[in-house]
C-alpha cells in the first residue's frame, strides 16, 4: 500500500476507534441534548398522519439505504454477470426469446428479468446514454426499483394486520435490512421476486383477515392484484412464489379448520389470466429450445438443488437460522421480543397467518441442500410485520431483549473493522464517506441500545434503521475503492498497454464478469489453448494465471511461439477465495 494511503487508513483507523471508545460517555450528554429520540417519535407521529406521506418518508428512507455504491461497484460475479451478460446479448443478436451466455443456453431462469433489464438499458441508449449496454448501472436499475417497490409493499402488506403508524415502522425496518440492501444493488431476481411476493401476499392477507367484509369490487381487485404478481412472479423464477404462497394458504387453512375464505380468489379468471402472461413465451422458448428449457430448468436447476449443493453451496440445516441476525439486521435483534408473543398468541388470526408465511417454507429451506442467503429473502417481510404487530400491541422487552440490544453495536463495529481490514489487505483506499458515516453508525447503534432500555422499543428501532443506512453508506462508498477485488476490471484496463487496437482475447480466468467487461467473444480456454489461440497471430491478447505458466510455456515452445509479457495483474479472486497473479501476454509479432 502506498504511504500516504497507509497513513490515511491509520488515520481514519484511530479516528474510528477513538469514536467507539469515547462513544458512551459523549452520547450521555450529547442524546439528551439533541433530542434523538424525540425527534425520532416525531417523525413515526408525523407518518401516521396520511399515507401520502408515510410513502413519500418511506421512499427518501430507502434510496438512502440503496443509492450508495449502485454505479460504481463493478459487475460482481457470478450471478449478476451472468444476467447482465445474457441480456446483454439479446441486443447484440437481436434475439428477446432465447437466453444465451456466449454459446451457451442460460436456461435456469425464465425471461422476465432479461426484459426488465433490457427495458432499463433500451431506455438508457435512447435517452442518449452512449455504450449503455456495457454499463452494469443500468442493468441494477430493475432491482433498485424492486427493491424500494418491495419497502413501499411491505407497508401496504402490514396494513392488513397493523395500524399505519406500525406499518410504517415495519417498512422502515425492512428498508434497513442488510440483506435487502445488497439486492437492491446487484442485477439479479432477488428484489424483482420479492416485490411480487409482496404483492400476492398482501392480496392474500386481506382476503384471509377481511373475510366476510370485502365488497364485490374490493374482491376483483385484490384477486387482480395477486392473479398478477403470481403470474409476473413465474416469468422472474419460475414456482418460487407460487409455492411459498400455496404453502401459506394450506397452512392457515389447517390451523383455521377451514378454506373458505380462499372462495373470493377468483380462481378460474386468476388462472386463466396466469396463463395469458406465461403461456406466450414458455411456448416460444419451448419451439427454440426444443423442451432443452423446461429440462434444463425445472430438472436441473430447481429440483438439483433439492437433493445436492449445486455449485458448491451445499451447508447443514441451521445455516438460515445462524444467517438470519445478520440478513434482517437490525430488526432480528427484536425478534427475541416477537417470538415469544407469537407462540402465546398462535391462535390470533393475524399471528397465524404471519406464522403460516414464515415458518413452513423456512423449515423446508433448511432442509434443501443447496443454500444461499438470498433464497429466504421472500419469508423475511413475515418476521419484520411479527416484530411490527408484538410493538403495536405493546409487548415489552424484557432483560433478554434489553441484554441483547448490544448487538446493534457489535454487528456495526465489527462490519466496520472488517472494512478497515479488506481496505488494508488489498489495497484500497478509504475516503471522507467512511470515517464519517462509519463513526455515524457505530454511534447511531450505541444510541438505539441506550433507547431499547430508556425511551421505547420503538424509538430504538428507528434508531437501529438509521444506523444501519449510515452503516451501508459507509460500506458501499468503501468497496468500489478496493480494486483489488475486482479482478476483471484490472485485466480490461490493462488492455490499454497493449500496442494494439480491439485486440481479440483469450483468458484462463473463467469469470462472468470479465466476459461482460471484456465481450461476448472473450475466449475461455486452459493454457495450452492459450498458447494456440496467440499463435494464430494477429491482434491478440491472453489473460493467463500465472499458476499455469508453465502449461502456456511449454506449449509455446513446442508450437514456436514467440509472445511477450506486456504486464502482470494481482488482485483477489473473491468468487474462488485466492489471490492471484495473471500475465497478460500477447504475440511478440502481432503480424
Amino acid at each position: 500500500m502506498p504511504l500516504s494511503c497507509q497513513r490515511e487508513a491509520d488515520l481514519y483507523g484511530r479516528a474510528a476507534v477513538v469514536a467507539t471508545v469515547s462513544f458512551s460517555a459523549l452520547m450521555k450528554d450529547s442524546l439528551p441534548r439533541f433530542g434523538l429520540a424525540r425527534r425520532l417519535g416525531a417523525v413515526l407521529d408525523f407518518a401516521a398522519l396520511s399515507h401520502a406521506r408515510a410513502v413519500l418518508l418511506l421512499i427518501v428512507f430507502a434510496l438512502l439505504c440503496f443509492l450508495q455504491g449502485i454505479r460504481t461497484l463493478p459487475p460482481t460475479n457470478r450471478d449478476e454477470s451472468r444476467f447482465a451478460q445474457a441480456t446483454k446479448q439479446m441486443f447484440e443478436t437481436r434475439d428477446f426469446i432465447d437466453i444465451r451466455f456466449q454459446d451457451e443456453p442460460r436456461y435456469r431462469k425464465p425471461i422476465g428479468i432479461y426484459w426488465l433489464q433490457a427495458a432499463s438499458v433500451g431506455a438508457a441508449k435512447q435517452l442518449g446514454f452512449e455504450n449503455a449496454e456495457k454499463n452494469i448501472f443500468f442493468y441494477r436499475i430493475p432491482s433498485l426499483l424492486a427493491a424500494t417497490g418491495s419497502v413501499l409493499l411491505i407497508y401496504w402488506t402490514a396494513l392488513a394486520f397493523l395500524q399505519r403508524r406500525y406499518a410504517f415502522l415495519a417498512g422502515i425496518a425492512f428498508a434497513a435490512s442488510l440483506m435487502l440492501g445488497v439486492e437492491a444493488r446487484i442485477a439479479t431476481t432477488d428484489a424483482t421476486l420479492l416485490l411480487t411476493m409482496l404483492a400476492a401476499q398482501g392480496a392474500l392477507a386481506r382476503f384471509y383477515m377481511r373475510r366476510g367484509q370485502l365488497t364485490r369490487n374490493e374482491e376483483w381487485k385484490l384477486a387482480a392484484i395477486f392473479w398478477t404478481a403470481i403470474g409476473v412472479s413465474v416469468m422472474i423464477k419460475g414456482p418460487i412464489v407460487p409455492g411459498i404462497v400455496l404453502m401459506t394458504a394450506l397452512v392457515a387453512s389447517i390451523t383455521e379448520r377451514s378454506a373458505s375464505w380462499l372462495r373470493p380468489l377468483k380462481f378460474l379468471p386468476g388462472l386463466l389470466w396466469v396463463a395469458a402472461i406465461t403461456a406466450p413465451w414458455l411456448i416460444a422458448i419451448y419451439v427454440k429450445s426444443n423442451g432443452g428449457f423446461f429440462h434444463a430448468s425445472v430438472g436441473h436447476d430447481l429440483l438439483g438443488k433439492v437433493t445436492r449443493g449445486a455449485e458448491g453451496h451445499g451447508a447443514p440445516p441451521g445455516y438460515y437460522f445462524a444467517l438470519y441476525w445478520v440478513l434482517l439486521f437490525p430488526a432480528a435483534q427484536l425478534t427475541w421480543l416477537a417470538a415469544p408473543y407469537a407462540w402465546k398468541n398462535r391462535a390470533d388470526p393475524a399471528v397465524r397467518y404471519l406464522l403460516a408465511w414464515l415458518v413452513p417454507t423456512w423449515l423446508i429451506f433448511e432442509i434443501v441442500v443447496t443454500k444461499l442467503p438470498h433464497y429466504v429473502m421472500p419469508l423475511l417481510p413475515a418476521a419484520v410485520i411479527l416484530i411490527a404487530l408484538a410493538l403495536e400491541r405493546g409487548v415489552q422487552a424484557d432483560r433478554h431483549v434489553l441484554r441483547g440490544g448490544w448487538f446493534w453495536p457489535i454487528v456495526t463495529t465489527v462490519i466496520m473493522v472488517g472494512l478497515v481490514f479488506a481496505v488494508y489487505s488489498f489495497n484500497g483506499r478509504f475516503g471522507r464517506t467512511f470515517l464519517i458515516f462509519g463513526i455515524l453508525s457505530i454511534m447511531l447503534s450505541f444510541a438505539a441500545w441506550r433507547t431499547l432500555a430508556g425511551k421505547g422499543t420503538e424509538v430504538a428501532l428507528a434508531i437501529a434503521a438509521l444506523a444501519s443506512a449510515a452503516l451501508q453508506i459507509s460500506a458501499y462508498s468503501t468497496l468500489p475503492r478496493i480494486s483489488s477485488l475486482y479482478v476483471s476490471n484490472r485485466l480490461v484496463d490493462s488492455l490499454q498497454t497493449v500496442p494494439c487496437k480491439n485486440p481479440l482475447i483469450a483468458t484462463t480466468m473463467h469469470e462472468a464478469s470479465l466476459i461482460f467487461l471484456a465481450g461476448t467473444n472473450i475466449e475461455l480456454l486452459n493454457a495450452a489453448q492459450s498458447a494456440d489461440f496467440l499463435a494464430l497471430g494477429g491482434c491478440r491478447v491472453a489473460f493467463v494465471d500465472r499458476r499455469v505458466e508453465q502449461a502456456f510455456a511449454r506449449r509455446a515452445s513446442e508450437i514456436g511461439l514467440n509472445y511477450n509479457r506486456v504486464k502482470e495483474v494481482t488482485g483477489f479472486n473473491y468468487a474462488k477465495g485466492h489471490r492471484g497473479r495473471w500475465l497478460v501476454l500477447t504475440p511478440a509479432d502481432p503480424h
